[in-house]
């Protein structure tokens, strides 16, 4: 008897769009006494995740760079600010040590995107995978026993439509061989991203600790610092003068924030865990070579994969943890 081929399981839709705002996404829901970190909340999709959380009730940690840049949210909303650079993993460590009791949502929002130049970290790795993956692997397997805690926490990663076209590569992460290029780069750190996202969620899903990645959408904020005009007017959203105009398809911050809302929060997915999402819904699988937009690469799903990269961070955090300090 010839086995009859497996259907897919559908995927998880819901009622919100592209459109919608993040604060929309939790309307009605109540997150009175949910501990909360949001990475890179200071400003940006990460200031608007912030602020709908903290208006549904959860008690928010804004983890920054610069913690003073959070001062006007901790004014508006009462939430608190804490100094975390994820490119530093003395920071990282001091974070999680300053950290106690139970850890209900953890939103890895923060990250720096197409660096013009190979940027080195003081523990040799290339910035945007040290900030973009390897900070966040650090944090959030560092903050573990906290998540376990809760009994039913919620991982949010946000990682990009960028992934697509970038496997990871393992024989060379940190461009010490290969020449170095900025989409390339940032690209590997965001299946970096999706893969930790699939370890994770087969790993501790026993722990009640739902762990989901997102692509938040073509959004104009602070992470295109790093791009120049020529890159800024190729992609058509800077004028001969320099004016800066979003493009019709472009999302507001409040929008682009909404889908890592929906993870962090809202009923509709609870329980679900290990999936990649978009415009608020779960994202089809697609060859990483498709010219339509949208979806998640398989190489970022690849189970071998991810368990790869698992044992590379953590062989990594490792080695690092064995030197003298600095």
């Amino acid at each position: 008897m010839t086995n009859a081929p497996r259907t897919p399981a559908p995927l998880l839709t819901t009622p919100f769009t592209s459109r919608t705002p993040a604060g929309e996404v939790v309307d009605g829901i109540d997150l009175s006494g949910r501990r909360t970190v949001v990475t890179g909340g200071a400003s940006g999709i990460g200031a608007e995740t912030v602020r709908a959380l903290a208006a549904a009730g959860a008690e928010v940690t804004v983890a920054a760079r610069r913690p003073e840049a959070a001062e006007p949210l901790v004014r508006e909303l009462g939430v608190r600010a804490a100094a975390l650079d994820l490119a530093d993993l003395d920071s990282v460590a001091s974070f999680v040590r300053g950290w106690e009791g139970p850890l209900d949502i953890l939103v890895a929002n923060a990250g720096v995107m197409a660096l013009p130049t190979r940027v080195q970290t003081a523990d040799g790795w290339e910035a945007q995978l040290a900030t973009n993956h390897l900070g966040h692997f650090a944090l959030v397997t560092g903050l573990y026993a906290a998540l376990r805690e809760s009994g039913g926490a919620r991982v949010v990663v946000v990682s990009s439509g960028a992934h697509r076209n970038v496997p990871f590569d393992f024989e060379d992460p940190h461009f010490e061989r290969r020449a170095y290029d900025p989409w390339t780069a940032y690209g590997q750190s965001k299946t970096a991203s999706v893969l930790f996202t699939a370890g994770a969620a087969r790993r501790w899903a026993g722990d009640g600790i739902t762990v989901n990645a997102l692509n938040p959408g073509f959004i104009l904020t602070g992470l295109q610092r790093h791009l120049d005009d020529e890159t800024m007017r190729a992609f058509g959203v800077m004028d001969g003068d320099g004016k800066v105009t979003p493009l019709p398809y472009y999302k507001t911050p409040a929008q682009g924030a909404a889908t890592s809302v929906l993870l962090a929060a809202s009923p509709l997915v609870e329980g679900v865990t290990g999936r990649y999402f978009e415009d608020n819904q779960e994202a089809r699988v697609v060859a990483g070579d498709e010219e339509q937009p949208g979806g998640v690469a398989a190489h970022a799903l690849d189970a071998a994969a991810a368990d790869r990269l698992w044992e590379y961070g953590t062989a990594a955090l490792r080695t690092r943890s064995t030197r003298s300090p600095r």
